[in-house]
């Protein structure tokens, strides 16, 4: 992992890589997020970064790397994946963040793209089934319990390097 991050750094940073930040231009880079619809929300939720830059430091990298491992539980990977689709970061999934949720899975092309009433039925399908307290939201340990269903979700959610 260690290698991997420093890498992404310009010759003249790699001796200091520990202390030093990547641009998520650079991490953008990375084959295993290169195609990932999710790479700006990963990004943004893994980034420690204070002027919002989503620059990441080795810890970020790492606990990026982690989370899509293997070896992380099934909370820890249903909580990030909670955090990453929830767009606008209000601790709940909402219409908006469902809708740019499956624009992102479908992909943006015309061709690709739900009509508005598909779009409304499909998000209305996915709030009958996870919305459990009916207030038109998924909130964290709803989303949990729908994953909790799915037994291919903690070997999907992953990145191997």
């Amino acid at each position: 992992a260690y290698k991997r991050f420093s890498e992404l750094l310009p010759k003249e940073e790699r001796e200091n890589a520990c202390s030093a930040r990547v641009p998520k231009s650079q991490i953008l880079t990375l084959p295993e997020l290169r195609a990932n619809p999710f790479q700006h929300r990963i990004c943004r939720v893994f980034s420690t970064s204070y002027n919002g830059d989503d620059s990441m430091s080795f810890e970020d990298f790492l606990d990026m790397l982690s989370v899509f491992s293997d070896s992380a539980t099934s909370d820890i990977k249903s909580h990030y994946a909670f955090r990453i689709f929830d767009f606008d970061d209000d601790g709940t999934l909402d219409r908006k963040d469902l809708e740019k949720l499956v624009n992102c899975l479908t992909g943006q092309g015309e061709q690709s793209r739900l009509s508005n009433t598909e779009m409304e039925q499909l998000i209305q399908n996915i709030l009958e089934e996870s919305d459990i307290d009916k207030d038109g939201t998924i909130n964290l340990s709803e989303f949990q319990h729908v994953v909790s269903r799915s037994p291919d979700f903690a070997s999907s959610f992953k990145i191997v390097l």
